[in-house]
């Protein structure tokens, strides 16, 4: 099944315990595209970029397989650029610095051909922008949306929309108890199924992700690492792995919703081990297939005798 990614393209300036980066290919659509590519095709990427875009990293998308017919670029100004540094325990971060650039007129416009694209990824942007989106696709099997604290607090109508409209809504903890006013995560999640999507995903960072639907919970745990280089990332490279592999298996149901979880849980673990995309760039199946089974591997719970 084909897969459409919107969202944000950005340059990355990143500070963490390991070191520091000034400049690394960031933005939601670019590591949910990435990640979705190692297991679906074609990967559909609408995005825009400014003059600034480098050379190597549009070869970078097309070497892993990302359909560009979406993608633009605006020679008025540049590409969006964040700043931000993660402190000791990797939980929190500051925000040093914003330029939208180019991105504060991103006006997604899905092209003809990518319209009837069965699984659509609406990365963490405006829900006005994920609305039109919506409003653009004709033939779409699975709806997949990532939002954030910003938009829950300052976008809440449109957001409210899209919540109503998508199949899958992808939180993290904090995020599902500002969005419901309630602290307790398993009456969280009823009261946002109850606004219309028929899955939910709450990620927690380092303690695993829940998939809740209408009759079961499904936990997932967190891979066990030593050494996290830098967050950035992971949870637009969870949902693309969640989407790749749903695509590749060819088959939406409730049992396959969890194998993708696992493997969106997979993806986001090497996402974290180096700066930026670095770790997505040369990964194989056999590598991802291998740490799937060591997830399936720890939640294995011995039959009782």
């Amino acid at each position: 099944m084909s897969v459409l990614v919107v969202g944000s393209i950005a340059y990355d300036g990143i500070e963490a315990p390991a070191g520091k980066v000034d400049r690394t290919l960031g933005g939601s659509a670019t590591y949910i595209s990435v990640a979705a590519a190692y297991f679906a095709r074609p990967v559909r990427l609408v995005g825009t970029v400014g003059s600034d875009f480098d050379k190597k990293d549009l070869k970078f998308l097309k070497d892993h397989g990302v359909d560009l017919e979406g993608f633009r670029t605006d020679e008025s100004g540049l590409t969006f650029f964040w700043k931000g540094k993660y402190h000791d325990d990797m939980n929190s971060r500051e925000t040093l610095d914003t330029q939208l650039n180019v991105f504060e007129h991103f006006d997604p416009v899905i092209p003809e051909v990518y319209k009837g694209s069965r699984i659509v990824c609406l990365g963490n942007i405006d829900p006005v922008l994920q609305l039109k989106v919506l409003d653009q696709i004709t033939q779409a099997q699975l709806t997949v949306c990532d939002t954030m604290n910003f938009w829950i607090s300052g976008a809440r109508e449109a957001l409210e929309e899209v919540i109503s409209r998508v199949d899958v809504l992808i939180v993290n903890d904090e995020e599902a108890r500002e969005l419901t006013g309630e602290s307790n995560l398993i009456k969280a999640a009823k009261i946002i199924r109850e606004k219309g999507p028929k899955y939910l995903i709450i990620k927690k960072g380092e303690h695993g992700a829940f998939l809740y639907s209408e009759h079961s919970v499904f936990s997932a745990p967190a891979y066990p690492l030593s050494t996290i280089i830098d967050p950035t990332g992971a949870g637009d490279t969870f949902m693309g792995g969640f989407a790749g592999w749903l695509s590749w298996s060819d088959r939406i149901s409730e049992e396959n919703l969890r194998r993708a979880v696992i493997y969106g849980s997979v993806m986001a673990s090497y996402c974290v081990e180096k700066f930026g995309v670095e770790r997505l760039t040369a990964l194989n199946r056999f590598e991802i297939d291998r740490r799937y089974d060591a997830f399936r591997k720890m939640s294995v719970i011995p039959e009782r005798t």
